[in-house]
């Protein structure tokens, strides 16, 4: 889609005309990113996408946080499956040690947000990619099918996990009830925190971008931090004065549950991160 395309698409959803908008970027699912700015002096940031519907998927996930939770997102001006426009969200830094203890309540109180099942009415997307959701009573069934085989699945079918890999990580998958017990209530996630999906503005958190939400084990979320180093001891500690973690997260679980941000990075990316999976397999025996 063109600028000028883009330009009269969004004057139409929003009722404002654009004077321009200009690039700053682009994400993983090959999003661009621009900032626009309308005649009446305000502005926004628009995602747009050539192909997929995506955008409006991640617009339900910022409308759901929204209405069933605190955490600070940017609210959606309009949505479309080619386009998302977005409030923006004045940040720029890092979290300091204050911002970290903020962060950790207010995702705390994230998964303080339960549900009596594990998953979601609707389908999401992490990274752009499909991420399976739908209702089970059961994580460790979810865990197995919803998330590690239909994330292998679709890195085998891109040609990015060897085939040899899914003999593998179905045994393992049969195999979660030796390290997973029973989770507690089913928290609300945001399911991909990493640091590029946390705003930060004068050491505090200004926001969170770019959900893949559903109900889940939020240890799930713990995992993923560690894994790409969002946070320091600081948000953990903090966090754990909240929500109490559970032996042997840190010596299993935190290392099985990561296997599935593996599975997606090998998906979008390839390369090392098979090596990756591999470790993750070797350590369980499979």
């Amino acid at each position: 889609m063109t600028r000028g395309a883009l330009a009269d698409r969004i004057a139409e959803a929003t009722g404002r005309t654009v004077r321009g908008l200009s690039p700053v970027g682009s994400g993983t699912a090959g999003d661009r990113l621009h900032r626009a700015l309308f005649e009446d002096g305000g502005h926004a940031m628009v995602k747009s996408a050539t192909a997929g519907d995506h955008l409006a998927v991640e617009g339900r996930m910022l409308h759901f946080l929204t209405e069933r939770s605190d955490l600070p997102v940017p609210a959606i001006l309009a949505s479309a499956p080619d386009f998302l426009v977005m409030e923006e969200i004045d940040a720029g830094g890092i979290l300091d040690a204050e911002g970290e203890a903020q962060a950790a309540d207010m995702i705390a109180r994230l998964h303080g947000v339960t549900a009596d099942r594990h998953g979601l009415d609707f389908d999401t997307v992490i990274g752009g990619l499909a991420q399976p959701n739908g209702w089970d009573e059961d994580w460790r069934r979810f865990f197995a099918e919803k998330r590690l085989l239909a994330m292998a699945k679709q890195g085998r079918d891109a040609g990015r996990l060897p085939g040899e890999f899914m003999p593998r990580i179905e045994r393992l998958a049969g195999r979660l009830d030796r390290w997973i017990d029973a989770p507690g209530p089913p928290s609300l996630l945001h399911g991909d925190l990493w640091g590029g999906n946390l705003l930060a503005r004068g050491g505090r958190v200004a926001g969170f971008i770019d959900p893949a939400i559903y109900f889940g084990d939020a240890e799930i979320e713990l995992a993923f931090t560690r894994l790409f180093q969002t946070f320091t001891d600081a948000f953990y500690r903090r966090y754990a004065d909240h929500r109490p973690i559970r032996p042997g997260f840190i010596e299993e679980r935190c290392a099985l549950y990561n296997l599935y941000p593996l599975l997606v990075h090998v998906r979008l990316f390839g390369g090392g991160y098979v090596t990756r999976v591999e470790h993750t397999l070797t350590q369980f025996g499979v």
